[in-house]
């Protein structure tokens, strides 16, 4: 559907006129909602506060939500306007108590923004859920600010229904990172391996994240989505917070990652996104993750550092 002239080596995924017609069937759309069509594994493109009310109570183990900053950003052909703090915190109760209602009582919760809307998302978790923490990853793209610092960081914050019962494993999520100053004692590695392409250590991982990589053109995740969260984000949320076969719930879908990730992972998902073209996009991603399970920067059950080639 893209007119954009791309060089060959151009890999953003798009779709084609022929493709659209097959990939409509697989969606999910607002009358079919009316007809209680079955919401697990499945694409909704509807509005949020339309789709939100045919999903059950206590649906999710896990939601991840990525809503519009309070920026000026065009989906699309959708314009999010950016506006006052109050109003933001306005814009934000009117879905966000519905959408924890949807999660199960041991649930968690992980919700993305940036400096500027960080403040009022914390403020809208803690009316509905226990805040655990704030995740800062760092976001290198983008061009220098003239006038101001660059914006080189996000936000996620972790919350949970339960804060004495909810699921989270640390050991799915730790980062490969190689040794600079290997340590011995008694002549053998202190913590860390010898192996054929270098020395390496498993670390546990903390609340900032410098390893991630935002999709860009040479990598086959990429969308023209201008908000697309890397699959290797996600990974991580995922695996840490969720179990093979719980179900994952984006009520932001747009072009698919947090249900492309969890099929990719074993789990099981449903998304909402308003604009068709993302959720055709996201359809047609889900296809492709049926045959290839890779997510960049994860191999062999570890995290790998940024630019480490894996």
């Amino acid at each position: 559907m893209s007119e954009k002239v791309r060089a060959g080596r151009n890999r953003t995924l798009t779709l084609s006129e022929q493709e659209i017609p097959q990939l409509e069937k697989q969606i999910v759309t607002a009358s079919m909602l009316e007809e209680g069509t079955d919401l697990l594994n499945k694409t909704i493109n509807d509005d949020l506060l339309h789709a939100i009310n045919y999903i059950p109570d206590d649906f999710a183990d896990l939601l991840i939500i990525d809503p519009p900053y309070n920026l000026t950003k065009n989906f699309n052909g959708t314009t999010f306007s950016a506006r006052s703090t109050d109003s933001y915190d306005e814009y934000l109760a009117t879905w966000f108590p519905l959408v924890c209602k949807k999660l199960k009582p041991t649930g968690s919760l992980y919700i993305c923004g940036d400096w500027k809307c960080t403040s009022s998302l914390q403020r809208a978790v803690e009316k509905e859920l226990t805040v655990l923490n704030r995740i800062t990853w760092q976001r290198e793209k983008g061009r220098g600010a003239k006038s101001n610092w660059k914006n080189g960081m996000e936000d996620i914050w972790f919350a949970v229904k339960n804060p004495n019962e909810y699921y989270f494993d640390v050991e799915s999520v730790k980062q490969k990172r190689r040794v600079i100053a290997p340590y011995k004692v008694d002549g053998k590695p202190k913590d860390w391996n010898q192996e054929d392409d270098g020395n390496f250590r498993l670390t546990y991982p903390s609340n900032f994240w410098d390893d991630i990589s935002i999709p860009f053109w040479s990598m086959p995740e990429n969308t023209d989505h201008p908000t697309q969260k890397p699959e290797k984000l996600y990974a991580k949320l995922i695996l840490a917070s969720s179990k093979p076969g719980d179900v994952i719930l984006d009520p932001f879908l747009g072009s698919g990652t947090a249900s492309v990730v969890a099929k990719k992972l074993g789990r099981n998902y449903c998304g909402i996104e308003l604009n068709k073209e993302y959720a055709l996009l996201a359809q047609k991603r889900l296809n492709l993750a049926g045959e290839d399970k890779t997510i960049q920067g994860y191999k062999d059950g570890v995290f790998w550092e940024r630019n480490s080639g894996k």
